[in-house]
């Protein structure tokens, strides 16, 4: 009689313990689709490696309208063999906009449409650059699918958190790399782990923090990553994305 009296005590705080997690989920899926639903909005992502250095590979600024533009500004930092060393590092600023499946990039040539940053190969900056405005998930669309991650949720004060999957981590990090797809020179990623952290404030998503660890080789050059990425919300209901004559020929 105990042993069942025990049993069914540890299935009814099992159950409470799903039904408190599942409502965390939803209180901050709930607030990302607030953002979602807003007629427009804008924000800035810093990266930081560990030890201070900035990084690139993702947009750090971008704005949003509600079935309109999307604008990104990013400073990209791809892999660049040299004669002196078998590998360096290149920056390059770029914009990009994008409405519905046309897309527009601005690099260091002026602004091109997606067919034509990308006709010179995988690997160049706006190649690069046209392809994550592509696929890019604005702030409240990337929360809502963090949150569908997440393996367990905890909330102090305005702030749920939680540890990301393995493969959600692993494609975090090849994102923030600046690739999006299998190739020769694909970065390899083991021993990925990483955790999200977002801010709700009257009940609508404000910011939210990605930290991500993992041993990482490009083109046979292994390093640790250890990376965190905020991305603060802002202006919401009061943003305007301004699209630059050239760039619209290209969205045309």
């Amino acid at each position: 009689m105990k042993g069942q009296m025990l049993l069914g005590t540890l299935a009814l705080l099992a159950g409470t313990l799903l039904a408190a997690d599942s409502a965390l989920k939803d209180d901050v899926t709930a607030a990302a689709k607030r953002l979602a639903d807003s007629d427009n909005y804008a924000w800035k992502r810093t990266t930081e490696n560990a030890g201070g250095s900035q990084s690139g590979g993702r947009p750090s600024e971008g704005k949003v309208e509600k079935d309109g533009y999307l604008w990104l500004s990013m400073t990209l930092s791809t892999p660049r063999r040299s004669p002196d060393t078998p590998i360096a590092i290149g920056d390059s600023a770029l914009e990009g906009i994008r409405k519905g499946e046309k897309v527009a990039i601005k690099s260091a040539d002026g602004w091109q449409s997606f067919s034509e940053a990308t006709s010179s190969g995988p690997l160049g900056p706006a190649s690069i650059g046209a392809r994550l405005v592509q696929v890019f998930k604005a702030p409240a669309a990337e929360a809502q699918d963090l949150a569908d991650k997440v393996k367990e949720f905890k909330k102090d004060g305005d702030v749920y958190s939680g540890e990301l999957t393995e493969e959600v981590a692993k494609s975090q990090i090849i994102t923030g790399s600046g690739r999006m797809r299998p190739g020769p020179n694909a970065p390899v990623v083991s021993g990925a782990k990483g955790s999200v952290k977002l801010w709700v404030k009257d009940g609508v998503l404000a910011k939210y923090e990605i930290k991500v660890q993992a041993k990482m080789s490009i083109m046979g050059n292994e390093r640790d990553i250890d990376r965190t990425s905020t991305v603060e919300i802002k202006d919401i209901g009061s943003t305007k994305v301004q699209v630059p004559d050239d760039a619209m020929k290209k969205l045309s």
